[in-house]
């Protein structure tokens, strides 16, 4: 048996099988990268792998109408945290924060910063934040990742009379020290429409942030709207900026939120114990 952890590789193992043709095949789709059709041999090697592996309903779906695969061989298997993610972010396991990072009120994001991925909503962010400033002046972004799209960022922010996010490159470093930052990161915001699963929901959730995300792709299977977080329609400020001004206003009420968001974690998405339909 032969897994191939992404559809590009699943040529790969359709080779193979010259040299071992009982062989099986599983391959794993993860989100975008089967949103639209595929090349002719990269559809071929999906088509003819035993076994489609799919971390959302919603990516599931996509394999299915996009690269024509029977639905019969596509299950649903939501990725997992590593079972020992809690040792990993606990104090003492990472250099501390970095002295820059800001005080105040800080709304987290993560994600690459290209002009390509744009569908990921940072932009959104920026333009809901003064709407926050008005009664708040002491909220701060904090966006985590890095690419060729912070100019473009930061030009935003100037236009719509924002405050410039701050940046921090080292992804790994920051969400590893996490708990350290409480309170100063209070939730976690990525109000994408292209997640198809969205693991950065996960990592957040198991600090016991509570995180909005788009109410789109799979996104929605992971937060629960009103009860780990809120779901909100991509490119609307507006209502972002509502979901935002509802965490801030009754930080008991976030911290229930992330509270649950904490235990759903640790029961659902922990292990990969089983595969579902």
């Amino acid at each position: 048996m032969v897994l191939a952890a992404h559809p590009n590789l699943g040529l790969v193992a359709q080779a193979m099988r010259m040299a071992a043709p009982r062989m099986k095949s599983i391959v794993c789709a993860h989100g975008v990268d089967v949103w639209e059709p595929l090349g002719v041999l990269r559809r071929w090697a999906l088509q003819h792998s035993n076994l489609i592996l799919a971390p959302s309903k919603d990516t599931a779906e996509h394999v299915a109408a996009e690269q024509d695969v029977p639905q019969e061989r596509i299950r649903v298997l939501p990725w997992a945290l590593d079972p020992q993610f809690e040792g990993l972010i606990s104090p003492g396991s990472h250099p501390a924060l970095p002295a820059n990072f800001p005080t105040g009120r800080v709304i987290l994001s993560v994600g690459r910063w290209l002009a390509t991925e744009r569908y990921k909503g940072m932009d959104t962010l920026i333009t809901a934040l003064p709407r926050l400033l008005t009664e708040r002046p002491e909220v701060q972004l904090v966006f985590v990742g890095a690419g060729d799209d912070r100019g473009w960022l930061e030009d935003l922010a100037v236009a719509k009379r924002s405050k410039p996010p701050r940046a921090f490159p080292d992804r790994t470093d920051l969400l590893g020290n996490l708990r350290r930052a409480t309170p100063r990161a209070r939730f976690f915001a990525l109000p994408s429409r292209g997640e198809g699963f969205g693991l950065v929901y996960l990592e957040a959730m198991a600090c016991g942030k509570p995180v909005i995300g788009g109410l789109h792709g799979g996104a929605p299977e992971v937060i629960q709207d009103g009860v780990t977080g809120y779901l909100v329609p991509h490119g609307d400020p507006i209502q972002l900026a509502t979901s935002l001004e509802t965490l801030l206003a009754d930080p008991v009420h976030a911290k229930e939120m992330g509270a649950r968001a904490k235990q759903r974690v640790s029961t659902s998405f922990v292990s990969m114990s089983s595969l579902n339909h």
